[in-house]
């Protein structure tokens, strides 16, 4: 039986020695000290062979794994499997040097910090050697390969951009053994347990610090792991409760490590960013006190707390579970106790060459004018609405949208404060209103509206002016549109450009060409690259502007002060909806039949029921439409209009002004009996 697991941990095939080592767990379990001599035997004769396959070695070494967790493992074999274990972590075989890794790993949980203390030299040495590569010389063939791949990839036969090819490589490539040396010590120090925590030396620190600083993205990554692995190593087992103790190794460097997490938690790559955010999570739940983790809270908290708002979803949610178990209920009272050092940090964010982190800090710095106590905050409100100012003109366009709603919500928090910006803000808010990506149009109405409610009938009456003008500005649109827009029977929706830009030769010809996701982050602000070009603009168009007044208006429905104003301007938002000479008008059409339902109810029934005939051409032209998008939003409308006003009193209407549209009306909303008095 021993003799047949063993062919089947050294096959060539993955599938065989996964089977290979259920079967041997399975074997152990069942077959007490008999057993466990045969499985010694068995894999000792392949450790001890040099020459097998690395098939071979994988197996044996994940097999010893498995035989060394058993209680009745000899130390004769653990021996064994110490020595080949530590030779094996210079291997060819990247599987072969992780399986030695978590071998001499699980020898530290059964014999403790001698196990450490034997290989010490040898995986701090590792570690050390790989750390720098030296230039040319110190790739391999395959990596010299992929280099060379690499710049001509990025840029083709351009010999003066050579050295930023190698930059390049060095900071997006895999890094040597450098990775398998750095898992083994976190094997290490996690089977090590509190036992490591004398052997946490300023050495040993430097060494890792090296690491986190590391030119090189995977080996940050890589670092931070090892890290949270260290902070966790001096947990004192304690009946339930495992803090650290004042007297710990690692809060004696806290505030190295805290100043390394905070590095790591501002690093543009999201997988170093989520090895940091675990590494912290761990430092700051271990910590002996409140008193104590109140120490590092001026460098991580302001970290934290903005990445709650990052755009990497893992990092995101990560940090928002973060924050919950680290302040429980006192997030608030947290910030406005950091509140200067939160804020210098948002403004240094807002700067960052990662779009994304200049996004998450708008959303932060609006969170704090509504969240956060309105006295702590003033103090800086004329610092932060300057920052959202400098970040409403980002060539990036979700930085841009970001912007836009904080500086509404900011603007209805702190209006008296904000009020001298606002010659330089409603530029900025209009230019965003006809932006050519619809959700930066959304975003500028939504923050338009907060405008008003802070200023009441002196913005109500500008803003209603300008949406007059855009509503009317509808009848310059041309009927050919610009290089790409001239789209045929469809919306100009932002993939729909992008889609003909995308097929624009002259763009696309002896151009840089950035591979996706490993340059984007370094490309700052002003630039463009990657996967997410998020600077595309073009030159407004009168429909977009048209089309912003729309969500505009919907908006300023929600405002009693406005209802009447807004219903008097139904009229020209169906003149608007009617014109059809354009390509993009069913973009206009369904953004019409999503919001009239919305302004319907804000303008209440009898204002909106006298204005209602005016959409029904509109609205039926929609529902015939090819588009489904807008031919759904038309049927949509139909349905919210029914509940809203009534099946039968829509019908009636319907049927007066033109019975025709009554066939389509009954496939959506059929009608209804009439009651009997």
């Amino acid at each position: 039986m021993a003799q047949k697991i063993l062919e089947s941990l050294c096959s060539a095939k993955k599938l065989d020695r996964d089977r290979g080592l259920a079967e041997l767990k399975s074997f152990l379990k069942d077959n007490e000290a008999e057993g466990v001599q045969v499985v010694e035997e068995a894999l000792g004769s392949v450790l001890r062979e040099p020459t097998v396959p690395w098939e071979s070695r994988h197996g044996s070494l994940m097999g010893s794994k498995l035989a060394v967790k058993h209680h009745l493992c000899s130390n004769e074999f653990a021996e064994l499997s110490r020595e080949r274990a530590a030779a094996l972590l210079t291997d060819d075989e990247v599987r072969v040097r992780i399986a030695a890794g978590e071998l001499l790993g699980e020898l530290c949980r059964r014999d403790g910090v001698q196990v450490y203390l034997r290989c010490r030299g040898t995986v701090l040495e590792g570690v050390a050697t790989n750390l720098e590569r030296d230039g040319q010389s110190d790739l391999s063939a395959d990596e010299q390969k992929e280099k060379e791949k690499l710049m001509e990839k990025l840029f083709g036969t351009q010999a003066k951009e050579v050295s930023d090819a190698q930059q390049i490589f060095h900071d997006t490539a895999g890094w040597r053994h450098l990775e398998t040396w750095m898992k083994c010590l976190q094997e290490v120090i996690e089977g090590c347990g509190s036992q490591f925590n004398p052997h946490v030396t300023q050495s040993l620190l430097d060494l890792l610090f090296r690491a986190l600083t590391h030119t090189n993205r995977f080996v940050r990554e890589t670092g931070f792991n090892v890290c949270g692995s260290l902070v966790t190593c001096s947990l004192q087992q304690e009946g339930e409760g495992t803090v650290l103790q004042e007297s710990d190794t690692i809060l004696l460097h806290g505030q190295q490590l805290a100043e390394h997490f905070a590095t790591g938690l501002a690093d543009n790559w999201s997988q170093v960013r989520m090895a940091a955010s675990v590494a912290t999570r761990k430092f700051l739940l271990s910590m002996p006190s409140e008193e104590v983790r109140k120490k590092y809270y001026p460098l991580l908290l302001p970290r934290l707390c903005l990445n709650r708002y990052y755009v990497a979803e893992g990092v995101r949610i990560y940090s928002q579970e973060t924050w919950k178990k680290v302040t429980q209920t006192e997030g608030k009272a947290l910030v406005e106790e950091y509140i200067t050092q939160v804020v210098d940090y948002y403004m240094e964010a807002t700067t960052a060459d990662n779009h994304a982190v200049r996004e998450a800090a708008c959303a932060c710095i609006a969170e704090l004018g509504s969240k956060i106590n309105r006295d702590v905050v003033r103090p800086h409100v004329p610092t932060l609405i300057q920052a959202l100012l400098e970040s409403f003109k980002d060539d990036s366009w979700p930085v841009r949208d970001a912007a836009c709603v904080a500086c509404g919500n900011f603007i209805q928090c702190f209006p008296e404060e904000c009020r001298p910006q606002m010659d330089n803000l409603y530029p900025l808010f209009f230019a965003n209103l006809q932006d050519n990506i619809p959700s930066v149009r959304q975003g500028a109405a939504v923050a338009l509206a907060n405008v008003a409610r802070a200023y009441g009938t002196e913005s109500l009456q500008f803003l209603l002016q300008k949406v007059q003008e855009g509503l009317e500005g509808i009848e310059k649109q041309p009927a050919s549109t610009e290089k790409y827009s001239g789209l045929d029977k469809g919306p100009a929706t932002y993939g729909v450009v992008k889609k003909l830009r995308d097929n624009d030769m002259d763009l696309h010809t002896n151009q840089t060409m950035y591979s996706c996701g490993s340059l984007a982050p370094k490309m700052g602000r002003g630039r463009g690259g990657g996967c997410m070009d998020h600077q595309f603009r073009k030159p407004a168009e009168p429909w977009e502007l048209t089309e912003g007044c729309v969500h505009l208006l919907a908006e300023l429905s929600q405002i009693p002060a406005a209802v009447q104003q807004v219903a008097e301007l139904l009229p020209q938002v169906a003149q608007a909806a009617a014109k059809h000479h354009y390509p993009q008008h069913l973009l206009l059409l369904e953004t019409v039949c999503k919001q009239l339902p919305v302004i319907g109810r804000g303008v209440n029934k009898q204002l909106f029921k006298r204005k209602l005939e005016d959409f029904l051409d509109p609205i039926f032209y929609s529902l015939s439409s090819d588009n489904q998008l807008t031919c759904s939003a038309a049927a949509e409308c139909l349905l919210q209009l029914s509940h809203f006003l009534g099946p039968n009193i829509l019908r009636g209407r319907v049927e007066m002004y033109n019975p025709h549209y009554l066939d389509e009306l009954d496939k959506i909303t059929p009608a209804q009996p009439s009651s009997i008095m």
